[in-house]
């Protein structure tokens, strides 16, 4: 009788992301069937939950469908099979020869147009996007940007800060449209990518090929980090008549941002305009139960037990952002395996020492006296309105500087410099991406930081 559940299964094999499927549904227990309906065992409460809510429809309809009984039902019961591992024994579920968790999948285009831009991670799919207050309306825009051709938009512009998902949203529409057409040319750049990739196309006489790849070559761009656009004038304008091209044909544009169109600095006002048209989503930090349920995902993604009370604690504490709470997720693991034990409260309490801030970390007022007197400059022309670099490039450093050391909040940052709150997110992630390219800077970083630290041990 578990043959109908084998055939199902094969069936739907094709019809959703392969982790989603080797996540959710390969886990799933044939039991009895019944004379009206099939029953299937989830391995926890958890599971249930979610197959309930996402994939009972799809299975239902594929039951009914192989044993021709249109009013045919598909049950599920929390199901641990007897070989479960005791209790007493370590949490973590130990996988030898575990496959590399993190893969990436070529844009599938045909042969003949060949692959474009960079690759869609494919974890980063609709089926994987943890969905609550603080993102409902951006992944429901999203999908049905992704999804339905007759909306009266065809652009959005995904407003968030670093960690919180914009990156996965944006590929997820791109998945979902070529799971839909495969033949669809879908070109996913950075804002950065796009620039360089324009400079060298001025700098060897090749700009036709570069505006026909982005104009007419083109049916669906993803275009993250436009912040980083700002003082580009020349992209800029590139850029702006691509978006016309595009926007002419009715082809779909995603544009990523941590910041608002109005707030990128030094910026034209034409581009911004054509961001504006789009419709704007936001993904704002995940409020405590969108917290739970992501910790809840992350560790059975990577084979943890944890108690529901560990969840909580994990969810109260970790705060920042998705990456964050990976992060912690990944430590609790290695601690739990590298030392051979359980995971516990106390292994929790121990993890996030190392993710929060204590309360007796670094202050805003220690790093500012480090900077000035490292660069020797005024403390009041950090504050001050000047954009000459030799006050400008201090502050960003003193910006990144108390986003990585200190407890203070983007608004408390930006009251000490009198700045925007968009205006400190934009200098921190400068610093970011320039710290990867140029060692100067890196060393810097480094040299400063270890001086906070020698401050903080005193």
């Amino acid at each position: 009788m578990s043959s109908v559940w084998e055939e199902v299964k094969n069936q739907v094999k094709d019809c959703i992301p392969k982790k989603s499927f080797s996540l959710w549904i390969d886990p799933l227990t044939f039991l009895e069937r019944n004379p009206q309906s099939l029953v299937l065992g989830c391995p926890n409460k958890f599971s249930l939950k979610w197959i309930t809510e996402n994939y009972h429809s799809l299975l239902e309809e594929r039951v009914r469908k192989t044993l021709d009984d249109k009013d045919y039902a598909l049950e599920f019961k929390i199901f641990t099979p007897k070989k479960a591992k005791p209790q007493l024994e370590s949490q973590l579920v130990k996988t030898p020869e575990a496959k590399p968790q993190r893969t990436t999948l070529p844009i599938m285009v045909s042969p003949a147009k060949g692959a474009v831009g960079r690759s869609l991670n494919s974890e980063f799919t609709f089926e994987r996007f943890v969905v609550g207050r603080c993102n409902e309306f951006a992944y429901s825009a999203s999908k049905a940007l992704a999804l339905d051709n007759n909306l009266p938009y065809n652009s959005m512009f995904i407003l968030a800060d670093t960690g919180l998902g914009k990156s996965h949203l944006s590929q997820a529409i791109g998945h979902a449209m070529l799971s839909k057409n495969p033949n669809l040319r879908i070109h996913y750049i950075t804002a950065e990518d796009f620039m360089n990739e324009m400079v060298a196309a001025l700098k060897y006489n090749r700009m036709e090929e570069f505006k026909n790849k982005y104009r007419r070559a083109c049916d669906v761009l993803l275009l993250e980090e436009v912040q980083f656009l700002s003082g580009k004038n020349k992209t800029q304008i590139e850029l702006g008549y691509t978006l016309d091209a595009l926007i002419n044909d009715r082809k779909k544009i995603i544009f990523t941002s941590s910041l608002l169109p109005k707030d990128i600095p030094n910026i034209t006002r034409e581009l911004s305009s054509r961001f504006t048209s789009s419709v704007i989503t936001s993904l704002t930090v995940p409020d405590f139960e969108t917290r739970v349920k992501i910790l809840q995902i992350k560790a059975l993604e990577q084979k943890l037990n944890l108690a529901e009370e560990i969840i909580h604690f994990l969810a109260e504490h970790l705060s920042f952002d998705i990456r964050q709470m990976e992060s912690a997720l990944c430590c609790l693991r290695a601690k739990a395996d590298l030392l051979k034990v359980k995971i516990d409260m106390d292994l929790a309490k121990e993890v996030i020492k190392s993710h929060v801030p204590e309360q007796d970390s670094i202050g805003i007022e220690i790093v500012k006296d480090l900077i000035c007197r490292y660069f020797k400059v005024d403390p009041l022309m950090l504050r001050s309105k000047s954009r000459k670099k030799i006050y400008s490039y201090p502050r960003s450093i003193y910006i990144y500087l108390c986003r990585q050391y200190t407890p203070a909040t983007v608004e408390e940052i930006g009251r000490s410099l009198n700045r925007k709150h968009s205006t400190i997110l934009y200098a921190s992630e400068t610093i970011e991406n320039r710290l990867k390219m140029d060692r100067k800077i890196r060393n810097q970083i480094e040299f400063l930081s270890q001086k906070l630290k020698d401050t903080h041990k005193q």
